[in-house]
């Protein structure tokens, strides 16, 4: 997996979302499947009130504590400038400006390969002095050239 360091300005993201935990997600009560099923059918992407529809954020935020508390998970993109109201059915997240380690997966079937980085992410962080934000974490996909068997993700983790 390669990783990297990067700082992003602050974005407006506009999706769907749902609350969860790791807990719940590794059981039969995961929301993320949902989730991902509600964004592809809500159409957003198309919306004049995103920006880069093309590129799609799966965010993590609102933490709880860490990784073992709620969060929020939203997918969708970046708003657009200028649209002040969020339709009904989509909720807005605010990601502050923050410094990222940037985890790349490796190439694969997306939830095989997405799921296998997380796991990475997680030991990591267990033996690393770099220590998470949880502000804002986020894995972003390509729509223009994503293909769910051959995916390719970057993952951008808040650190402090």
């Amino acid at each position: 997996m390669n990783e990297q360091l990067v700082a992003k300005p602050a974005i407006s993201l506009i999706g769907v979302a749902a609350r969860t935990t790791n807990a719940a997600e590794a059981g039969p009560d995961g929301q993320l499947a949902k989730l991902w099923q509600a964004y592809f059918a809500s159409g957003i992407a198309k919306s004049e009130r995103v920006s880069n529809g093309h590129m799609i954020y799966a965010l993590y935020t609102d933490y709880e504590s860490d990784a073992s508390g709620a969060y929020t998970t939203l997918i969708g993109h970046e708003r657009a400038v200028g649209q002040a109201d969020t339709p009904a059915g989509l909720e807005l997240a605010e990601v502050p400006e923050a410094k990222y380690k940037v985890f790349r997966t490796q190439k694969g079937p997306v939830y095989e390969v997405v799921a296998q980085a997380w796991g990475e992410i997680w030991a990591y962080f267990d033996q690393a002095s770099l220590e998470r934000a949880y502000t804002g974490d986020f894995e972003l996909y390509d729509g223009r050239t994503f293909d769910p068997e051959h995916a390719e993700i970057d993952i951008y983790i808040a650190v402090k």
